[in-house]
């Protein structure tokens, strides 16, 4: 779930994006998974999805090897793109703790219009397709 103001627009990574709509501060909390809110899938329950549901929740989903789930964003988390030097993540020196929400922050100031980014090499099990690493009919997490 996303915790600050964003919208969407094109954006010069890929495809659509999402933006700040204010200035962020380093260290602003950003997002945090909220079950109920934010869906997962299992690898099964996804493959008895019709298509195009499985493309869509394929494209718009990441991949946490922890769980073994698919995950989609209740909002437009999913439209954020990836960057080698992203603008948000979790901070240095942060722990997982279980049974608590990892929480992503702002990794430096963002200025307002500036697009948020992430490393999907950070958290996404399903990196290796949304790189193109594998073919487009790998089982998820493959590779």
């Amino acid at each position: 779930m996303i915790l600050v103001e964003t919208r969407v627009a094109p954006s010069g990574i890929h495809g659509n994006g999402l933006f700040a709509v204010r200035p962020l501060p380093a260290g602003t909390p950003f997002y945090r998974h909220a079950p109920g809110f934010d869906q997962s899938f299992t690898a099964e329950a996804w493959a008895a999805l019709p298509e195009p549901a499985r493309g869509f929740v394929r494209h718009f989903t990441y991949f946490d090897r922890d769980s073994g789930r698919m995950i989609l964003s209740g909002d437009d988390a999913r439209f954020m793109n990836h960057s080698d030097t992203p603008n948000t993540g979790v901070p240095t020196g942060a722990s997982f703790v279980e049974g608590e929400p990892v929480v992503t922050v702002a990794l430096r100031d963002i200025a307002a219009g500036e697009e948020l980014t992430c490393d999907y090499r950070a958290f996404d099990g399903d990196i290796a397709w949304k790189f193109g690493c594998v073919p487009p009919t790998a089982p998820i997490g493959a590779g």
